[in-house]
């Protein structure tokens, strides 16, 4: 469960850090405040929260191949000789979750939500940890 929580929070974090998200710019603008960045829908208590089996099934084919991607790349990025080669490294990472995420059938606004709910919902945390 451990692994699970800290995978999931490297996940997010090389997400958040890219510019792979082309999906930023589609976003609704409720989803972002007026400043440019975005807002946390959990604690605006906007969170989706009723997803069905099958987007959570999904989330967790989607994290299985991340946890793969991120392992990988998290070796390459320690063992980067630069700051520049270790940025190229993590855009690349971005890139292949976004296409792992994209090829369990998902879209990237909804995986952050599961993940986003599996954090601060225990009922999504509890359902998604069945399905593992």
């Amino acid at each position: 469960m451990n692994k699970f929580l800290v995978s999931l929070t490297a996940s997010l974090a090389l997400l958040a850090a890219g510019p792979a998200l082309a999906q930023e710019n589609q976003q609704s603008p409720e989803a972002t405040n007026p400043n440019g960045g975005y807002s946390d829908p959990a604690s605006a208590g906007t969170q989706k929260t009723n997803f069905t089996d099958e987007e959570l099934k999904q989330f967790v084919e989607a994290q299985e191949g991340i946890n793969n991607i991120r392992d990988e790349y998290m070796e390459k990025i320690e063992a980067a000789d630069s700051q520049k080669k270790a940025q190229e490294l993590q855009m690349e990472a971005n890139d292949e979750m976004v296409t792992e995420i994209e090829d369990s059938g998902m879209d990237i606004p909804t995986y952050n939500s599961i993940a986003t709910a599996y954090n601060s919902e225990p009922q999504v945390r509890n359902r998604v940890d069945a399905l593992m």
